[in-house]
């Protein structure tokens, strides 16, 4: 018996530490590599899947390789918008370089049975799953979308096809300052009901 309230007492701490997560958009280096980057991607493979049909695919860009992926999102957004070329450009190049690590989550769609949008969903519990994990961790991060994340040639730069599909880009490392105090948590009230049957 002391066990296992010594149990749910090590996962309240975890639960009430999770509750502090909020997204952060500076970081540094470190950012998770090794073993903690390894459980990140484990989280994301337990994320609910419908008919197991195991959607995820995650495409870390990391060292070196960031340089040429900024060089390749500026090239996309010039394709966007040739008027806003050089401000896209470097805004995207700024952003990958100040990253220490991004990670492209997206879903592998298989025709069949499973709705696409379940399969989407699925990628997208994946994405937050890391998002935990790597709070958990230590570590800060962020879910980043916008029009790369919408760009057939920057889903298909990364190796998704149509139907399959970029969820967005998680952004992980330290924070650059001091981590920011939580905001307040919504009220309940104001996002959960109780149905009831109606009265007709």
């Amino acid at each position: 018996m002391p066990d296992s309230f010594q149990a749910r007492d090590s996962r309240l701490v975890a639960l009430d530490h999770l509750l502090t997560r909020r997204s952060v958009g500076l970081l540094q280096d470190p950012a998770p590599q090794g073993a903690d980057l390894d459980l990140i991607l484990e989280a994301g493979l337990r994320a609910p899947d419908h008919g197991r049909l195991r959607p995820w695919r995650f495409v870390t860009i990391r060292g070196e390789a960031r340089i040429a992926f900024g060089e390749r999102l500026a090239a996309a957004a010039a394709r966007r918008d040739p008027e806003a070329a050089a401000a896209l450009g470097e805004r995207a190049r700024a952003w990958v370089r100040r990253t220490p690590l991004l990670i492209a989550v997206g879903a592998v769609v298989k025709n069949g049975k499973i709705p696409e949008i379940e399969q989407v969903l699925s990628a997208g519990a994946a994405a937050m799953n890391m998002l935990n994990a790597a709070h958990l961790l230590g570590f800060s991060a962020m879910w980043v979308t916008g029009p790369n994340a919408y760009d057939a040639n920057v889903n298909r730069l990364l190796g998704f096809e149509p139907p399959s599909r970029l969820v967005g880009f998680l952004t992980l490392g330290t924070p650059a300052a001091a981590r920011p105090e939580a905001p307040l948590r919504p009220e309940r009230a104001a996002h959960v009901v109780d149905w009831q049957p109606p009265t007709d």
